[in-house]
This record gives C-alpha cells, sequence and structure tokens, in this order.
C-alpha cells in the first residue's frame, strides 16, 4: 500500500526532530528556483513547517509577491525528507516568537532580530526516506 502523501510516518517525523539543516526553495518571479539553507521545524498535528529569516529576504520577498508554492528538504546521507506545500510570512509577534521558541527547540536561541518574520508553510505533501 502507498504512503499517504501527507502522513510523514514515525521514521520521517523522527528524522524532522532531529538537528539538521534544510534548504528551502522558493520561486522567483521569473519561476526560476531559489534554494537557501535554513532551519524549519515541522508540526504534525497541524501539518506546519516553520522557517524564521529576517524580512527583508528575497524568499520573503518571493512569497509576498505571490510565489507561494515551496518546498523544504532535509538530507542526511541516504536519509531524506521534502515537505512540499503552500506558505504565507507571518509578521505577527505571537506567530513570529512562536516559531522561534519552536526553532531554539531543535537548534539553538537565535540572535535578536527586530525584523524576523515567520515563514509558515501548509504542508500538502511529503516525500522521503529515513
Amino acid at each position: 500500500m502507498a504512503r499517504d502523501p501527507s502522513d510523514p510516518g514515525p521514521e520521517l517525523l523522527a528524522f524532522l526532530a532531529e538537528r539538521h539543516l534544510a534548504t528551502l526553495t522558493t520561486l522567483r518571479p521569473d519561476g526560476t528556483p531559489h534554494v537557501v539553507p535554513v532551519g524549519v521545524t515541522y508540526d504534525a498535528a497541524t501539518r506546519t513547517a516553520r522557517v524564521i529569516t529576517s524580512g527583508s529576504s528575497a524568499k520573503v520577498r518571493h512569497i509576498r509577491e505571490g510565489q507561494p508554492l515551496v518546498a523544504v528538504c532535509q538530507v542526511d546521507g541516504r536519509r531524506w525528507v521534502t515537505l512540499e506545500g503552500t506558505a504565507v510570512v507571518r509578521d505577527d509577534p505571537a506567530a513570529v516568537a512562536d516559531a522561534v521558541e519552536r526553532y531554539a527547540g531543535r537548534y539553538r536561541r537565535p540572535r535578536e532580530n527586530p525584523a524576523r518574520v515567520a515563514i509558515e508553510i501548509s504542508v500538502d505533501r511529503i516525500l522521503g526516506n529515513a
């Protein structure tokens, strides 16, 4: 039986909880990919991935300018997972604080950044091998 593309299963969830960096792919206005390294967190209950970043970053600009389809990919040797979905930029203090706490739990406390925003990705498809 094929795996449900929205259900990562226990192995991929465990992999998503380990401390690894990932790449976030956004689309430029001309449709070409823009790929950058990021820290990412994943909430299986809401199927939401979160990335914290500066509000002036290119990835934020791409999403705000109408290119909301994104992919986050984490790789460690033969293990990998890709989360695909639709992103929105959150700049309200509660959403940013929540994303920072999640990031701190997986990685470390980030430096202060008054321009910080949270990219929230509603995950539609999960691909991977863990």
